[in-house]
């Protein structure tokens, strides 16, 4: 009998909170991950989905214009949501990155020089990572690492030291690796 009672109560307790968290940071973000999710268009895509007071960030690597445009208008049609910002850089063929550029404060424009300068110097201080055939650039504290690599393990170890780097909020890697 006590068995029953919980069984039905799962699904009732799952609904209340969803409803209750809906307009949250947490239910904004959640809402918006499932609508990417289960979008066409950008589902396949790994994008970074945070919120803050109703704020949405988007930060990540898209292949196309057509998956970026469509995964900010879901962002901006979901309920709660106050402002789109977006931090999402389209793939292109060059070696050079083309990072977002968000509207930023001087100071935070001198964060940011601050933090390219600190992950160059340790990707160049690195015997393993090739720096020269890395662009970094960074906006509102997203590293955004393009390039080409040698293999897989210069690859992981150029995000890992990026990631340690101080001031770095996140990273967002296009490194190809040669002969792939």
């Amino acid at each position: 009998m006590t068995h029953r009672k919980v069984s039905w109560l799962a699904p009732i307790a799952a609904v209340l909170l969803t409803a209750a968290c809906a307009h949250t940071d947490v239910g904004i973000t959640t809402k918006v991950k499932t609508k990417i999710a289960v979008d066409d268009t950008v589902r396949d895509s790994k994008i970074v989905v945070t919120t803050e007071n109703g704020v949405v960030t988007l930060t990540g690597n898209i292949d196309s214009a057509d998956a970026k445009a469509r995964a900010l208008a879901l962002a901006r049609e979901t309920k709660g949501v106050v402002e789109v910002r977006d931090m999402i850089e389209v793939r292109t063929a060059s070696t050079r990155g083309e990072a977002p550029e968000p509207d930023r404060t001087i100071g935070v424009t001198i964060d940011d020089a601050g933090t390219t300068i600190r992950v160059k110097t340790r990707l160049m201080d690195d015997p393993l990572v090739k720096a020269h055939k890395i662009d970094v650039d960074t906006r509102d504290g997203v590293v955004f690492l393009t390039g080409s690599v040698g293999s897989e393990k210069e690859k992981d170890q150029a995000i890992k030291l990026t990631r340690e780097t101080k001031g770095v909020k996140d990273v967002q890697a296009n490194l190809t690796i040669k002969g792939a």
